[in-house]
This record gives structure tokens, C-alpha cells and sequence, in this order.
């Protein structure tokens, strides 16, 4: 498969004519470490094609030379939001907590003096690559270098993230990323999915983006710069982190790509001490990470000792992501660590299940090395990376507000000892993996694409020049149904001119009632 893909590179990058080396700027706050690991893992692919990146970044990289200029900038959050409690929140509060959040965010970057001085630096760049939400003002700091933006959605993204390119998403099958619902749904399911996704446009119109414009002529008083509304559809390239081997296949506009696992790389040498643990799991391994934002040392107690009994009595053996120096009460057969390298554990052959979280990143790990899961949503769209996967038979899904030591154990014994999960898990690993080309190399043809060709304004859809009731088709709905009652009176007056006889003076002729007489 690794030399498919590598031949296949070779001819989708050496057909085009060779681009000289761009300037490319990548803007990207990120919240959280496996957010920007994405982002980093494109914006290097485009350095090693020769091209000088400028990274405005909040997490220091761990190579700075060549062609690589990094710009830090402060965490925008300065509060621990990565506690357990904190993350577990319903769709209203998700939606809220975005909000804050791109408010505190819009406020860190545009008043960063660093931020400052490359607006007002006079720069040149060719392309800017950014994340489209919840960050809205690097748009705006976008549009004063003129270029062309790509834009790199981390997750699957939200219908007003794909109206930014004019792709439809249709209710009636497209799952809201925030709800735990399928594309196949039932009617009230429907509605649900419809409200959730129609209320948020509209509070996003009306309240949320108007919020931000505020926030960036406050700091760039620039009065010719356009609303967020409108630099936004001026977007040249969406890459969505995301593959229809998830659960959800949607129909995409040109400038619209899924390169869902880009990050993925062929699995590297474990270090020693891991490679030793999971080689002498003669039963098989259990993998244990919540990811970045869920540090598995914040559970609370009663639910971190459930897993600890669950564990104690298993063949296998637990690596487990650990935060924390030491774990109280650890078997024998668990190992911890505080940064593990997931993708390269998932590849071992002895790894027979993952715990998860369910974020994009882990799933598609998973699904890359044929993996089933456990997975505990948490919050954003985990409750629906999860109710894919349980759909597709390669997952059991267990409530965050039920882990309990039964629990813990009928869903490991599930996934372990049924063997459709693995089967499904590896038969999805297949078909994630067929592709002609390997999805980094794609993100990376598409972005020197839109270079190439002064933003590629070819691609764009002309759904982005109709407004709302133009696009829905409201106003040929209008004429249509006044077409109809206009012919429908006309009709009924001829019907009833037709039918309807004038009385004559002598009474002949006259619509009188008569009766029979005795």
C-alpha cells in the first residue's frame, strides 16, 4: 500500500508544471496540542516542497530553520478548561462554550504585538492557511495580505463551515457534527437535525459574527476591511478532516476536500520499553487514551478505581496514557505514560483494543491500523464520530455518566472476545486505505493548486453569489404557487360563468326550486 501511494505521489506532483517556491503564512490558534500536530503536519509537507512558511502558532515547534519562520503567540486560554467536568457539555452548551471561546480568542490574537507587527509589515504572501473556526478573525487578518486562503477544518465541520465554499448539506442525511444521529434518520430525528443546524446559522448571522466585527475594527481600524460575512465566501480551498469511511459519504464542490488523515504516517519503531510491554502480551493489549483535552488523571475517583478493578482481572495487558508521575493502585499488568505515541502503538500487532475518547484524530488512527474501540464521547462532535462507529459494528459506545466497574467490563469483554468488531474494524481499515494518493500529498497538490492558478476562482460554486431564498428556491416556489392560484381563479370564474344561467323576464329559464305536488 506504501508504494502504491508513493508511485501515485510521484504522478499527481510531477504532471502539473513545477511551482516556484511560495510564501506561504499559516495562521493557527489553536486550543489544543493534536489540533495544531494537523496543521504542523501540512504546513511541513509544504516546506519540504521548497515553499518559505511563516507558522503564527501558540505551541512552539520542535525545528526552527530553513524555510520555516515561526511567530509565537500566547494560549488564548488561560484557564484550565481541560478538566473532566468542564468538558462534558450538552449541544446549547457546546455552542456556548464556542462562542466564549472564539471571543477570547479574536481578543488574544489581533492584540498580540507580534500579531501587530506582521499586519502592519507590508509583507507578501501567496497563499494563507488557516483554521476557519472557531477562529473567524484570522479571516480578517487574512484579507490584509490579499491572498488567496486555504482554509483546514480539524474536524468534520458544521453546515456554515461548508457554506463558506457554497457545499450543500443537506439535512435530510448530513448528522450535525455536535449530535450523536446517523444519515440514516427517522423524522423526528429530522427535525432535530434540521433546528440545529438553521438556529445556529442564523444566531451566527445575526449575533455571533456581527460580535467579532466589532472585535477586529477595534484592533485593526481599518475601515474599508469587509464583515466576516463576507471574507469568508471569498475562501478559495476547504480541506475538511474528514473521509467517507467514517459513516457519512456527502456530496463535496470542487474547492471542497476531504483529506481525513493526513497526520497518518508509516508506523516508526516503538521506544524499547513500550515495544518490549506490548511484544510480551502474549493475550493481546488494551490501549487507554482520552486524548489532549480529557487527561485520564481527572476522572474522578470512583471512576478511575473502576477501571483499575476491570483491569486487574484481564489477560491482557493496559498501556494507558497517564498524566499524572504515578498511578495509585496500578496492576501489574498496566503501563503508563504521560505522552504516548498513539498512532505507532495502534499499528502493533498485538494491540487488540482501543479506549477513546472518540475525537477525529484517534478514530481515524484507529481505522487506519484496523483497531475496534471502546469509545467515551465526551463532548463536540466525539458523540458523533462515536454513533458512526458503533453504526458500523467496529465500536461500543459507554455514557461518560455510566462508567461503572460492570460497564467497564461488558464492554471490553464485548469488543474482545466478539469477533466482528475486529473484522469490521479491519475491513473499514481496507477501505480507508485504498486511496490513489495519500491524503497529505493531496492537501498539499490542491493548496499549490489555488497558488498555481491566482486562487483557482474556477472552482468556485455560484451558490455563493444566491441569496438564502434564491438558494432554497423560494422564490420560484412563490411564483409558482401564485401561477397556480392565479390559473386555479381564472378556472373556477369560467367554470362558474359557464355553468351559471342569467334568469329571463318571463321567468323561463330561471334557477327556481320546484317541488312535486301531492
Amino acid at each position: 500500500m506504501v508504494a502504491v501511494w508513493s508511485l501515485c505521489t510521484l504522478l499527481c506532483l510531477a504532471a502539473p508544471t513545477q511551482l516556484e517556491a511560495a510564501q506561504v503564512l499559516g495562521l493557527f490558534q489553536a486550543g489544543g496540542r493534536s489540533q495544531w500536530g494537523l496543521a504542523e503536519t501540512f504546513l511541513r509537507a509544504l516546506e519540504r516542497r521548497g515553499h518559505h512558511v511563516t507558522a503564527v502558532t501558540t505551541f512552539p515547534s520542535s525545528r526552527v530553520d530553513g524555510n520555516w519562520t515561526e511567530i509565537l503567540i500566547p494560549h488564548p486560554i488561560t484557564g484550565d478548561f481541560n478538566t473532566f467536568e468542564m468538558l462534558v457539555s450538552d449541544f446549547v452548551g457546546t455552542l456556548k462554550l464556542f462562542s466564549d471561546v472564539a471571543v477570547i480568542m479574536c481578543h488574544s490574537f489581533l492584540g498580540d504585538e507580534n500579531v501587530q507587527n506582521l499586519y502592519r509589515s507590508g509583507k507578501k504572501f501567496d497563499v494563507v492557511v488557516l483554521e476557519p473556526f472557531p477562529a473567524e478573525c484570522l479571516l480578517a487578518f487574512a484579507h490584509r495580505f490579499g491572498a488567496p486562503v486555504v482554509a483546514l477544518s480539524t474536524f468534520v465541520g458544521t453546515d456554515w463551515i461548508a457554506d463558506m465554499v457554497g457545499n450543500p448539506t443537506p439535512y435530510s442525511y448530513v448528522p450535525n457534527a455536535f449530535l450523536q444521529l446517523t444519515t440514516r434518520m427517522n423524522f423526528l430525528e429530522r427535525v432535530q437535525n434540521t433546528l440545529a443546524g438553521i438556529i445556529p446559522s442564523i444566531v451566527r448571522q445575526l449575533y455571533y459574527l456581527p460580535k467579532l466585527d466589532e472585535i477586529v475594527r477595534m484592533y485593526l481600524n481599518d475601515t474599508e476591511l469587509p464583515k466576516l460575512s463576507e471574507i469568508e465566501k471569498q475562501i478559495s480551498l476547504l480541506l475538511i478532516n474528514y473521509h467517507f469511511t467514517h459513516g457519512c459519504p456527502r456530496p463535496l464542490v470542487p474547492n471542497m476536500v476531504e483529506v481525513g488523515g493526513l497526520h497518518i504516517k508509516t508506523p516508526k519503531a516503538l521506544p524499547e520499553d513500550i515495544q518490549s510491554f506490548l511484544d510480551g502480551a502474549e493475550s493481546g493489549a488494551v490501549y487507554f487514551s482520552m486524548g489532549t483535552n480529557v487527561r485520564s488523571s481527572d476522572w474522578p475517583e470512583e471512576k478511575r478505581a473502576a477501571f483499575l478493578r476491570v483491569f486487574s482481572r484481564l489477560e491482557q495487558r493496559v498501556l494507558w496514557k497517564w498524566e499524572a508521575d504515578s498511578l495509585p493502585g496500578q496492576p501489574p499488568n498496566v503501563k503508563i505514560g504521560k505522552w504516548l505515541p498513539q498512532s505507532d502503538i495502534l499499528a502493533h500487532k498485538n494491540v487488540r483494543a482501543f479506549i477513546t475518547h472518540g475525537g477525529l484524530l484517534s478514530t481515524q488512527e484507529a481505522t487506519a491500523r484496523g483497531v475496534p474501540l471502546v469509545a467515551i464521547p465526551v463532548f463536540l462532535d466525539q458523540k458523533l464520530n462515536v454513533a458512526l462507529a458503533s453504526r458500523q459494528g467496529y465500536a461500543v459506545r459507554l455514557d461518560v455518566h455510566n462508567i461503572t466497574e460492570a460497564s467497564i467490563e461488558w464492554a471490553l469483554t464485548e469488543v474482545l472476545t466478539v469477533p466482528r468488531y475486529r473484522e469490521r474494524a479491519e475491513h473499514l481499515s481496507r477501505i480507508f486505505n485504498d486511496r490513489p494518493t495519500h491524503p497529505l500529498d493531496e492537501a498539499v497538490y490542491w493548496t499549490e493548486y489555488v497558488i498555481r492558478h491566482q486562487g483557482a476562482p474556477h472552482l468556485r460554486s455560484a451558490a455563493l453569489h444566491l441569496s438564502w431564498y434564491q438558494y432554497l428556491l423560494l422564490d420560484v416556489v412563490a411564483a409558482l404557487l401564485l401561477v397556480f392560484l392565479v390559473v386555479s381563479f381564472v378556472i373556477r370564474a369560467v367554470i362558474r360563468r359557464l355553468f351559471t344561467v342569467t334568469p329571463h323576464p318571463t321567468g323561463f329559464g330561471s334557477r327556481e326550486k320546484f317541488t312535486k305536488k301531492d
